[in-house]
């Protein structure tokens, strides 16, 4: 875990834990995907004010549906600038990574 996902962590707090009436409670509802999303966006806001190079995080958010509206609102950005200053980053990786025989 990197420096800025210790630090969404706390600012966040700790998810519930496995097994737990928190986890249990939490069963069959977008609360652990909604938390994973918001952790991810916070994770790339204090990246980039640390000067920090935000392409895994990005990477990342996209891979599991985050939206370019939602990056751009993380990083205080409007889409288009969002979408114009990082879409081709995280495309060619998604796309090396997705590409036939890659995992083979």
């Amino acid at each position: 875990m990197t420096e800025a996902g210790r630090q969404a962590d706390a600012l966040l707090g700790e998810p519930p834990i496995p097994g737990s009436v928190g986890w249990h409670a939490e069963e069959g509802t977008d609360a652990p995907v909604r938390r994973e999303r918001a952790w991810q966006l916070l994770q790339l806001r204090i990246g980039l004010a640390a000067g920090m190079d935000p392409l895994p995080v990005l990477v990342g958010l996209r891979n599991h549906g985050a939206t370019w509206e939602q990056i751009a609102r993380a990083a205080g950005v409007t889409r288009q600038s969002a979408h114009e200053r990082w879409a081709g980053r995280v495309a060619a990786v998604l796309d090396r990574d997705r590409a036939p025989g890659r995992w083979q």
